[in-house]
């Protein structure tokens, strides 16, 4: 079993936090998107995973060995494609040409999601899907009565189907999926200046290839700091049923409500952390109120009362405390 994972955007939905980092590799719950999008597939295959591929821009040496690090941990060979010019789906999975042969999940790094289904040995291809209660704000799925997907709409205007195409898809065939990427490119078969994933999909669909959805039980997105503020929360409460997530971290007169994911070496003291807090390696929190956030490693943060927020790595935060005199029913905010 082989992974693509197309990730060369520049993620400008998540600025200013993608300045410094590419948004998969931001982290949700202690761990970067992507790691925990590869860890999430291996529950679904049958099999072991052999490769798995990073389709990234120019990253830099660091972000590379560090995707190579995600795919040593799943027992799997890293490799490294690059897409120098942003031509589309297709031409995204298309770059990772090489590594297209025998099983082949396809799966975009901005989609977590969390899954009860397995892939069947007896399985052509596959498109993951959820439920949704807007389906025109989605790609969507339309189902013969055997089950066989036998349409890709995107955003209908009129109700055909509410299972939405969350980002993810398989194929047993790998070299056949290549071909009619190729053939996209060959015959330059664009979409507004784009080679898209479903012309290829559709092509394959008409030559025969047998579609199946694979529903997920919940779709997790990352493409925006509010989206990926409620994936941590969602993900830390998978969590927190599982194991302790709290890491060494030094604590002085203050309270966590779980669940929470502390890192080694974070100090906090006369503070009040949680529920749904994430805070990375290193932090130093003093005299706050924090709760449904995600702090990255190496911050300090005083005095702050905040909740659904994002604070990178090596950020301070200073605040003023406030002497106060306030009458009854008097109103203070800020």
């Amino acid at each position: 079993m082989r992974i693509i994972i197309p990730m060369a955007g520049m993620g400008t939905r998540m600025r200013p936090h993608t300045l410094t980092i590419p948004k998969p590799l931001l982290p949700v719950a202690g761990k970067p998107i992507v790691q925990r999008l590869v860890e999430e597939i291996a529950g679904v295959v049958n099999e072991k995973i052999d490769e798995i591929s990073f389709v990234i821009g120019k990253f830099g040496k660091s972000v590379e060995d560090k995707l190579i690090s995600i795919a040593k941990e799943q027992g799997a060979k890293g490799s490294i494609y690059y897409q120098e010019e942003a031509l589309g789906t297709a031409h995204a999975v298309l770059c990772a040409g090489p590594s297209l042969k025998g099983k082949t999940i396809v799966a975009f790094a901005d989609t977590l999601f969390k899954a009860e289904f397995k892939i069947e040995d007896d399985c052509e291809a596959s498109i993951w899907v959820q439920k949704v209660d807007n389906p025109s704000s989605f790609g969507v799925v339309k189902l013969n009565d055997n089950g066989y997907i036998t349409d890709f709409i995107e955003k209908p205007q009129n109700f055909v189907s509410d299972l939405a195409i969350i980002g993810i898809y398989y194929f047993a065939s790998g070299e056949d999926l290549k071909n009619e990427l190729q053939a996209l490119v060959d015959n330059k078969q664009m979409v507004k200046g784009e080679y898209q994933l479903t012309d290829a999909l559709e092509n394959l669909k008409n030559k025969g290839t047998k579609f199946t959805p694979g529903q997920v039980s919940e779709w997790l997105d990352c493409g925006n700091k509010d989206a990926t503020v409620y994936t941590n929360q969602r993900i830390l409460e998978y969590l927190g049923k599982e194991k302790e997530l709290i890491n060494k971290a030094l604590m002085n007169n203050s309270v966590i409500i779980q669940p929470c994911f502390i890192d080694s070496d974070v100090k906090i003291t006369n503070s009040v952390i949680g529920p749904h807090v994430s805070i990375g390696k290193g932090t130093v929190i003093d005299q706050s109120v924090i709760s449904n956030s995600i702090i990255q490693a190496n911050s300090k943060i005083n005095h702050a009362n905040f909740s659904n927020s994002m604070i990178g790595n090596f950020a301070e935060i200073q605040m003023k405390a406030k002497n106060l005199s306030i009458g009854d029913y008097n109103q203070l905010k800020d």
